[in-house]
């Protein structure tokens, strides 16, 4: 009878042993909008580089699944899904954002960075913790884990003719995402405000329903806009990053070295998208392929200064009304960073 007892003991430990051996690896789903080619956009450069640190890392105790071009749904759709743990992570834009965090619009203060590296100092900094912080507390079921660049500062493009003084925005229609404060921008420079869906936007252009629409540079090339628009101005006026999301339950569930590892490769995955973002900006998928396919026009100093002075207020103005007593200390924080990064950017 020992000796049977000793056996059962031993083959428990064996079966226990091996079953710890051959675990399921924890899958991580990712989705997000863009195509998948690392090479195209910033969002698939920066789950490529995500997959594979946390795959390498954990030596394959984590298995991450991308799914790009909204293969599962759209991006606000995503938000929802990773707070549902139907999928463990999205990359999810201002606007898709917008309906679940509202005070997500205060980043949308028109004409606010000098640079793209002012946006590094004031999204790695105190303002983007807080921000995370926010986000985590309003949802309470996901993790943010930084705010990976979408392509760099917004454009604008149209079909009717150049934009380089405020007055040439007057009749113009133009596409914006559902974000109050890209409506208002708009109105306040004298064009017609039309939210539109982005699966429909080159539709909208091609058919004349929208005559412009406003993206990062990279955004227009990849998605072939320089087709159906003829005008480009490079009024820099919005930074609109990427909220990088994680399930809350799925974080939770991780041992703390894994949770080291995730954390490391989203910090990656931020660096990524904004290395690809410069590259892109500054290859023929960039501006320098579009000069001989649209007509491109940069605003002086001067007109920047006007733009600047009729879409801040508004915006501020929005804040104040609807965002609350916490919407207006993030955008007061948001102020406050902006103009210590741009300082800081312009002594360097």
């Amino acid at each position: 009878m020992k000796r049977f007892g000793a056996f059962a003991l031993a083959t428990a430990m064996l079966a226990s042993t091996t079953s710890l051996a051959y675990a399921e690896p924890k899958v991580l789903k990712f989705a997000h909008d863009n195509k998948m080619d690392p090479f195209e956009n910033p969002a698939h450069a920066c789950t490529a580089v995500f997959a594979n640190i946390v795959e390498a890392d954990t030596n394959g105790d984590i298995k991450v699944e991308v799914y790009p071009s909204n293969q599962l749904g759209s991006a606000a759709e995503h938000v929802q899904m990773v707070r549902d743990g139907l999928i463990q992570a999205t990359l999810t834009s201002t606007g898709a954002i917008a309906s679940y965090y509202p005070r997500i619009d205060v980043l949308n203060l028109a004409f606010a960075f000098d640079s793209n590296a002012s946006t590094y100092d004031v999204f790695d900094g105190p303002f983007g913790q807080k921000l995370a912080v926010d986000i985590e507390n309003t949802l309470g079921d996901v993790k943010v884990l930084g705010f990976p660049d979408t392509g760099g500062f917004f454009a604008v493009t149209n079909s009717k003719h150049p934009i380089a003084t405020l007055d040439d925005f007057k009749g113009i229609r133009v596409r914006t995402m559902s974000l109050p404060s890209h409506q208002k921008i708009m109105q306040a420079l004298g064009a017609e405000a039309y939210p539109m869906a982005w699966g429909e936007v080159y539709a909208g252009l091609q058919t004349g329903v929208i005559d412009g629409q406003m993206n990062p540079v990279p955004t227009v090339t990849f998605a072939k806009f320089n087709e159906v628009q003829g005008y480009l101005t490079l009024t820099n006026h919005l930074f609109s990053p990427y909220t990088f999301m994680l399930s809350k339950a799925f974080w939770d569930d991780l041992t703390a070295d894994q949770q080291k590892i995730v954390r490391y490769a989203a910090q990656s995955c931020v660096v990524a998208s904004r290395g690809v973002s410069r590259v892109i900006e500054a290859s023929d998928r960039g501006l320098a392929g579009l000069t001989d396919k649209m007509e491109i026009t940069a605003l002086s100093s001067e007109e920047r200064q006007k733009l600047k002075d009729v879409t801040q207020p508004v915006v501020v103005k929005h804040v104040q009304e609807s965002l609350g007593t916490e919407g207006v200390e993030l955008l007061e924080l948001f102020q406050t960073e902006v103009d210590k990064a741009n300082a800081h950017r312009y002594m360097e």
